[in-house]
């Protein structure tokens, strides 16, 4: 594998994007986030805003003027940019001795990197959703708080047009169980509220847990069971099957490093596809930056030729109405 320069980055891109490909982005593709990609030269921020009509029309005398429709605007979230990086080099040994199968799996490891780090940074959205804040492993401080200023599960979110609050977090957090996920259906329909603090209807089609097997297997047999799972009659149907999609989002019960967070572990919720307002703009696609006779691509004291992946993206949400959690720890 004595390759010149521009062969083997050749070489390098094909590995690169071919393990991108095989990569399974389970937060970009789970419906919880609007993913969007940003053209380029058009700035590193964008604004949500909630606007809100009310819901219903007022009685109009023979001749009266027609009343005019309350507009409220909500809460504002800002989203900006920030930029991912990491190097690797492919030694002189490497690329003369033979070393394929090193070459590909760093290659590999490498186009992983920057799409395990924008899943993470999604994940802990939910992860951290009980805290206004966390500080992340390059120690940077990241805003989780929503428009109204709260953590995304929350005990009384506010509205803008209306003393009325809301929640969407289940009280003493219970387990997935056939209870709990009635109770959080009915906090769902309870709490569902505009600007104006009116009842509104919001769909709910996805209930989201972790990877613990337990709660996976619960998840599993309410949605997949032919009749009710907890009833012995072949021939009660159980009205859970094709409800929800179930997602399973491994990164959730995670520390801010990307380690096993036991504490975590049972995190779950509904949430909706059609009404989420979670936001993540894609600035810059994960890409190999390649080495060049021109970018002192060789390092001259150990010969090894440096490939990098870089990606930018930026993540915020905007209101807690689309999602209802529960941490699963029976805490109040």
């Amino acid at each position: 594998m004595n390759t010149s320069l521009p062969v083997f980055t050749q070489l390098a891109n094909v590995i690169f994007e071919k393990a991108k490909e095989s990569f399974v982005a389970v937060m970009r593709t789970s419906g919880l986030f609007k993913v969007e990609s940003v053209p380029g030269n058009t700035g590193n921020i964008r604004q949500y805003t909630e606007i809100d009509l009310n819901q219903y029309a007022k009685r109009k005398g023979e001749g009266d003027q027609a009343k005019r429709a309350k507009v409220q605007q909500g809460y504002s979230k800002n989203l900006q940019s920030y930029r991912v990086a990491a190097d690797i080099g492919i030694t002189y040994e490497m690329r003369t001795q033979n070393k394929y199968s090193d070459v590909v799996s760093r290659l590999t490891n490498l186009a992983g990197q920057g799409i395990r780090r924008m899943e993470l940074d999604m994940a802990h959205r939910i992860t951290f959703g009980a805290s206004t804040s966390y500080t992340d492993m390059d120690g940077e401080t990241v805003d989780t708080a929503v428009g109204d200023t709260y953590q995304l599960f929350y005990t009384a979110h506010t509205v803008r047009g209306s003393s009325t609050t809301y929640r969407n977090i289940l009280a003493n957090n219970p387990q997935l169980s056939r209870g709990a996920l009635e109770l959080m259906e009915k906090n769902a329909v309870e709490q569902s509220v505009n600007q104006f603090g009116e009842k509104i209807k919001i769909d709910f089609d996805i209930l989201w847990t972790t990877d613990d097997p337990n709660t996976v297997n619960t998840a599993l047999e309410y949605l997949r069971s032919v009749s009710a799972p907890d009833v012995n009659n072949s021939g009660v149907v159980n009205v859970y099957k094709g409800k929800y999609k179930h997602v399973i989002l491994p990164l959730v019960a995670t520390d801010a490093n990307g380690l096993v967070d036991s504490t975590k572990a049972k995190y779950w919720g509904i949430a909706s596809s059609m009404a989420t307002s979670a936001h993540a703009l894609i600035w810059e696609e994960p890409r190999l930056k390649t080495p060049s006779d021109g970018n002192s691509g060789e390092e001259f004291s150990t010969d090894d030729w440096n490939y990098g992946v870089r990606a930018g993206f930026g993540i915020a949400i905007v209101n807690g109405q689309w999602i209802h959690a529960s941490k699963g720890d029976a805490t109040a």
